[in-house]
């Protein structure tokens, strides 16, 4: 099966490696789609830490991933062919190891919930919990967007973001667009997003106000929309000094996290920049827990890909992973969408979509 493997920081190929076979608990899966974030597979792709210690190279880049069961286990007995199972990835195997694997032809899906049910150790299936069995009525194309929706969503509520506050996001990506589209559907009073003017149309979609992080007037633009403070602050992106500057606009009491990995483990805070006390949240997050909730969300309407994913009807095929790799890196695309498996035939969404322009 063909496979995109990062060979070294920077260098990238899509390279033939062996079919992965599955165990009696695990289920073979054709990957039909995987997004591409500027996040997480960026910063393996070019190798920035802390991502290049936990993997070695050459690795199968690919983490935003679906698959369709193809052939199950005799114990895999919540995994059957035709299924939609989220976060497929292939095994390393011929000296290539997995970044998540994502970006191959087949993967491996474990029946966790028939591991936990048999009675093996959490620490052999735990990590598992992250795939899961799709509702038909969900799209493949669009689930790929499930990954970065359960981890914010977990992170956002884990922080403890309530309805009727204010919320400022310090980033205008993906992830970004995410914190401010859950705040939107948690109730908060106000979203607010400093970030790139080109995300302008995307933030309100989304029911965010942007404001141009260039702008040489954005602090008091955050300081006439902040009103008595904002109650909570979450830096979508890691830069070392943005959040310290946005530290001000927080309410007394309020609630501040780092979320992104720019410049992971150099991030400082001058606490007398705060206008009293404030809480450090630290908690992370557990993708596996958020599932269900934004199934609903996805269902209700609530949540909706075609604002995020910039090439939703017209995805990049596997063969050209390094344009849409360029495409995210370069923030031509918010989040570019591949088309692992050409013979695959899956209906993508026909609506326009808001990311495209943006």
């Amino acid at each position: 099966m063909k496979a995109v493997v990062v060979e070294a920081p920077g260098k990238i190929a899509v390279r033939e490696m062996p079919m992965p076979e599955p165990g009696e608990y695990e289920a073979l899966c054709e990957l039909l789609y995987g997004a591409i974030c500027s996040g997480t597979d960026l910063h393996l792709f070019f190798g920035h830490p802390p991502f290049c210690h936990w993997v070695r190279y050459p690795f199968v880049l690919g983490h935003e991933s679906i698959g369709r069961v193809v052939k199950a286990g005799r114990k895999a007995k919540n995994l059957r062919p035709g299924d939609l199972v989220t976060r497929v990835g292939a095994p390393a195997a011929a000296g290539i190891n997995a970044g998540w694997g994502g970006f191959a032809e087949y993967g491996i899906a474990v029946d966790w919930q028939a591991m936990q049910a048999d009675g093996h150790p959490a620490t052999t299936w735990q990590q598992a919990r992250v795939q899961r069995v799709l509702p038909s009525d969900i799209s493949a194309a669009e689930a790929t967007m499930l990954i970065t929706w359960r981890e914010t969503w977990s992170f956002i509520t884990r922080m403890g973001f309530r309805p009727s506050q204010r919320l400022l996001v310090i980033g205008s990506g993906g992830n970004g667009l995410a914190f401010a589209n859950h705040a939107r559907n948690l109730g908060a009073a106000a979203v607010i997003i400093l970030g790139s003017d080109k995300r302008a149309e995307v933030a309100a979609a989304v029911g965010a106000q942007l404001v141009d992080y260039k702008t040489p007037n954005a602090g008091e633009q955050l300081k006439t929309l902040a009103i008595d403070g904002f109650d909570a602050i979450i830096d979508a992106v890691g830069s070392a000094a943005t959040l310290e500057a946005a530290l001000p606009f927080l309410k007394p009491g309020g609630t501040i996290a780092i979320y992104g990995f720019d410049d992971a483990g150099a991030s400082r805070i001058d606490v007398r920049r705060a206008r009293g006390g404030f809480t450090f949240y630290q908690g992370g997050y557990d993708e596996a827990e958020s599932h269900d909730a934004i199934l609903r969300f996805m269902q209700a309407g609530l949540l909706q890909a075609r604002y995020y994913l910039s090439n939703l009807s017209q995805p990049f095929p596997l063969t050209d992973i390094a344009e849409a790799l360029t495409a995210v890196k370069e923030r031509r695309a918010i989040k570019a969408l591949v088309q692992i498996n050409p013979l695959s035939v899956e209906k993508t969404a026909g609506d326009s979509c808001i990311a495209c322009s943006s």
